[in-house]
């Protein structure tokens, strides 16, 4: 569909038919722009319900309603106009205004966007699509209270995430920084574990923010975000970008948009280094977990359970592995686990 839509100028017809309702030039990238994502959001909602009530359910994960499924997409939508639009924007003002310093102003302005949206999210964000129950008082909540006193790992609350009423999956997470740290354990994790294995789980999260994962993730993506700002800045400049597309006119909205494309085989030779990066705090998450719970059964317990009830691939390919994984496969954490248990 977009190599039709391309081939046929679409994207020239679509800037002119914008063009022509005489709004300002950040007016106008942002209706265009937005008209491609509503477009591409159209496109993809068959293959998203698809994806949920047919392929989820035919492996029993799906427990979404049609309604819920709705609702999140209207959420998602109101959620981009409300965030994603004032943030568009700036970055299209500072591109039209400010000339060579245009890439450094938007990289300052999204990465301190973003910090916003880490701060915000568990409070206000989160809870628009998920309930949060605080943790009663019992075994379980003792226990991780007593545990992140022994690693030093301050929180504000524990929170118990109806995730069940969407999917059968378990996890648990942390959001938020400094004081405002969350602890969210999903409803399913909860139900499918016992105390020992949850707080294991537990643990690997909280291991990730010891090891200061969180930061090196958080500084990785600003520099991406700026060498992507820097590169936006110099395709700008060129003609040929636009006569690609079969644009009459350059601009800024759309040369954000065709860059974003050209960007995207870039985009994906990086989450391999990435995707590395990411494996190997899997790895040191696991271990500070064993170490500081000075044992690893259950540990290797919980996350054969996670395994079994996401039906997790046991044995992918290396080179897949390679390419998409974010955590290294279940035999080979359980095999370094297992060799790690002996120097406890």
């Amino acid at each position: 569909m977009l190599l039709v839509f391309w081939f046929l100028g679409g994207f020239n017809w679509l800037d002119h038919a914008i063009r022509s309702l005489g709004f300002g030039p950040i007016r106008t990238g942002l209706l265009y722009i937005g008209a491609l994502a509503l477009g591409g959001s159209i496109l993809s909602f068959p293959f998203s319900l698809y994806s949920t009530f047919v392929i989820e359910e035919r492996f029993g994960f799906n427990r979404t309603k049609l309604q819920t499924f709705l609702l999140d997409r209207l959420k998602v939508l109101l959620l981009a106009l409300a965030l994603g639009g004032p943030l568009l924007g700036f970055i299209l003002w500072f591109f039209g205004e400010t000339g060579n310093m245009a890439w450094v102003y938007s990289c300052v302005f999204t990465t301190i966007f973003m910090l916003i949206v880490q701060f915000i999210a568990p409070r206000w964000l989160a809870p628009i699509f998920n309930k949060f129950t605080p943790l009663p008082d019992g075994e379980l909540k003792q226990a991780i209270s007593d545990y992140a006193d022994s690693v030093h790992f301050r929180f504000r609350d524990i929170f118990v995430m109806d995730a069940s009423k969407r999917s059968s999956k378990a996890n648990a997470f942390f959001a938020g920084f400094g004081r405002n740290k969350r602890i969210a354990l999903f409803d399913t994790l909860v139900e499918q574990q016992t105390v020992p294995e949850v707080l294991a789980v537990l643990a690997h999260e909280i291991g990730h923010y010891q090891k200061k994962h969180v930061q090196i993730m958080l500084a990785v993506t600003i520099a991406q975000t700026g060498v992507l700002f820097y590169l936006l800045s110099i395709f700008l400049k060129s003609s040929g970008l636009f006569e690609a597309f079969y644009m009459d006119q350059p601009s800024i909205y759309g040369g954000l948009v065709f860059f974003g494309m050209l960007y995207e085989p870039i985009s994906f030779l990086l989450s391999i280094v990435f995707h590395a990066l990411s494996r190997r705090h899997e790895y040191q998450a696991d271990r500070f977990a064993v170490y500081t719970l000075g044992e690893g059964e259950n540990l290797i317990s919980g996350l054969k359970k996670l395994s079994i009830e996401n039906l997790a691939n046991l044995t992918p390919h290396p080179l897949y592995v390679f390419l998409n994984y974010t955590h290294p496969p279940l035999l080979q954490r359980i095999e370094a686990i297992r060799a790690q248990r002996g120097h406890v």
